[in-house]
């Protein structure tokens, strides 16, 4: 890629002093090779939908893959990704209703150094493969993650891959990162907290000081010989128990609230119901121990797009307000905030963030085109696909059945939300080029833009991504000197981009930037 400085004739005398400056200490490159790597960037920020062969020794192998359900142990398997050749790894079947129905596409976990300790791939030594079973698009999931991904919420990495077992095609997958000790260091900067899973009920009830009643409902995934869930029992101590004049103060203290905001509200938007919002599992949560704060993961966006019913109708989904609560089910990280006028409104002002910054048509419509198009040989190709290609091409746009259409979702969900939030009260303040990053800001400009974006700041050891509608990181680097830093886009097709930049301690926000 091209240097991010060049010719800066036509800026303000101000900006071309400051370059002029910037470009006597060093000249920057946008190369992801100069930038700073992390595990998995090769795998994620690729444009090819990646090829996994597994080959299995064992007798009626299949066989032995089913039962690795039921004991949730690993069996061995050699590999083949994208040519690179990875022998003895461990591989079994995962997830709960993926895995319940009578194909034979099962959703897998592969543990790459589970029986060598020197294997990876691309730095990862786990990832997931899930099977698509509930979405004739192979769409929901990779949309909903790289939308929390570049909106702030924190959440693994989705691509796809073509998997075949013992040399048969056995279908396209969703490549889905881990959340394990590489996904921590990479986005918190450490990976020494607990790390709790709240499956298979984790409400955030108070069950007492004991830890015991929790063991049922959280799953504890780091420091399980410590065995210490003293963090989690505060935390659901805090949310409960705070009389409501200091909740959100008490509160703040344990749990980063605005990340939990957009996390919240990316799974009202899309709908998301297998989630805390609907079902009340399938998130992490992490004790950031730089923060000594909870930190939201959000984990299993399978049925993102209104797929998971959970009780409701599709048309009750379509018109889901940003207060929904399941019926006759306590959420006391939904209640108690809704309940608390200013932290509702925060909330709100979250949601309607996303709704001013990329939850429209203008930006999933060529997404969902541009995927669709990528991914569609696959789809075609996958002899154990749950559904029919022709279910493939009406679901982009139309329901089938209970799946809503991907395309006439959006619309849908904008005109339910959006007229409770401007009618709510609160002061929703509008969006505009500025990136709040850890209580500072860094100004994004002109946008649109046609050849010279200027971001301007003092954020230095951050790192700068601008990514396309298919995620693919387009533009990086780290800001290693003074603002401002002018990204040349001139070589970027016209369209929707994504600005992200992540904060020292991992934090990530994002702004919509266009391309003329």
């Amino acid at each position: 890629m091209k240097s991010i400085y060049k010719t800066v004739f036509g800026l303000p005398p101000s900006v071309i002093l400051l370059v002029t400056l910037t470009l006597l200490a060093v000249t920057l490159s946008l190369s992801k090779s100069q930038a700073q790597q992390t595990n998995g960037d090769a795998i994620f920020s690729s444009n090819q939908i990646h090829t996994i062969y597994l080959q299995f020794s064992q007798t009626s192998w299949f066989d032995s893959l089913l039962a690795t359900h039921a004991g949730d142990y690993y069996m061995s398997v050699n590999g083949i990704f994208d040519g690179d050749t990875l022998n003895n790894i461990g591989i079994k079947t995962k997830g709960n209703s993926s895995f319940n129905n009578p194909n034979n596409k099962k959703s897998l976990k592969i543990d790459f150094d589970i029986y060598d300790s020197t294997l990876a791939w691309d730095g990862l030594t786990k990832i997931n493969l899930n099977n698509g079973f509930k979405d004739p698009t192979f769409l929901r999931e990779k949309i909903a993650l790289d939308f929390a991904n570049t909106h702030g919420v924190y959440a693994p990495r989705c691509t796809y891959a073509n998997v075949y077992l013992n040399n048969q095609l056995w279908g396209l997958y969703m490549l889905v990162e881990e959340v394990d000790n590489k996904f921590l260091k990479d986005r918190f900067g450490n990976k020494n907290g607990n790390l709790f899973k709240g499956d298979p009920n984790g409400t955030l009830n108070y069950m007492g000081a004991s830890a015991t009643p929790y063991y049922s409902a959280y799953e504890l995934h780091t420091n399980e010989i410590a065995n210490d869930w003293s963090d989690l029992i505060l935390l659901c101590n805090t949310l409960n128990n705070s009389p409501a004049a200091t909740l959100q103060s008490s509160l703040d203290t344990v749990i980063d609230l605005q990340e939990w905001y957009r996390a919240w509200a990316c799974n009202i938007l899309f709908a998301n119901m297998d989630s805390y919002q609907g079902s009340g599992h399938n998130y992490f949560i992490y004790h950031n121990t730089i923060t000594d704060k909870f930190e939201w993961i959000s984990w299993d966006v399978n049925e993102s797009f209104g797929v998971f019913l959970n009780g409701l109708t599709t048309a009750q989904l379509k018109a889901l307000p940003p207060d929904y609560i399941p019926s006759g089910q306590n959420r006391p990280l939904e209640t108690r905030p809704l309940d608390d006028a200013d932290m509702k409104c925060d909330y709100y002002q979250a949601v309607y963030n996303l709704l001013m910054t990329g939850f429209d048509s203008s930006f999933f419509n060529p997404m969902i085109d541009s995927l669709s198009d990528w991914i569609r040989p696959s789809v075609y190709a996958d002899p154990h696909k749950f559904f029919t290609n022709q279910d493939f091409e009406t679901n982009l746009t139309t329901d089938i059945g209970n799946t809503p259409g991907l395309k006439n979702f959006i619309p849908e969900r904008v005109n339910a939300v959006l007229p409770l939030l401007l009618a709510s009260g609160c002061n929703l303040s509008g969006v505009n080029n500025e990136l709040t990053i850890d209580n500072g800001q860094l100004t994004v400009y002109p946008n649109p833009c046609s050849q010279w974006l200027v971001v301007s700041g003092s954020w230095l050891g951050n790192k700068i991504e601008v990514k396309d509608v298919l995620g693919r990181t387009v533009l990086s680097s780290i800001i290693r000197y003074p603002s401002p830093i002018l990204l040349d886009v001139n070589d970027l097709q016209a369209g929707i981009y994504f600005l992200s930049v992540k904060t020292a301690n991992g934090k990530m926000m994002s702004r919509k930037i266009v391309i003329q």
